[in-house]
């Protein structure tokens, strides 16, 4: 991604949202990560209360991060193409 100008607040802001989508993402997938391997492990022991409630959680904790990011991710990317095609 280009760097944002001092006087363009318009990239500044992008850049700003770019920072947000990747730590969203990566909690995201965190979180899915996270849901598989509990998921396995109450595979292997037993699944309990606990465990398919924790597996459940982390999948919508998950699913609610990514959704968003992705999508706000694909607008910056598309903002950033747009900017160098038309030479902003």
């Amino acid at each position: 991604m280009n760097t944002p100008t001092p006087h363009d607040p318009i990239r500044a802001r992008r850049a700003q949202v770019a920072k947000w989508v990747l730590i969203a993402n990566r909690v995201g997938y965190l979180f899915w990560g996270a849901s598989l391997a509990v998921f396995f492990i109450g595979f292997g022991v037993g699944f309990k209360s606990a465990v398919a409630t924790t597996v459940i959680a982390t999948l919508i904790a998950g699913a609610v991060l990514l959704a968003p990011s992705i999508i706000l991710g694909y607008a910056v990317k598309a903002a950033d193409k747009d900017d160098r095609l038309h030479g902003r």
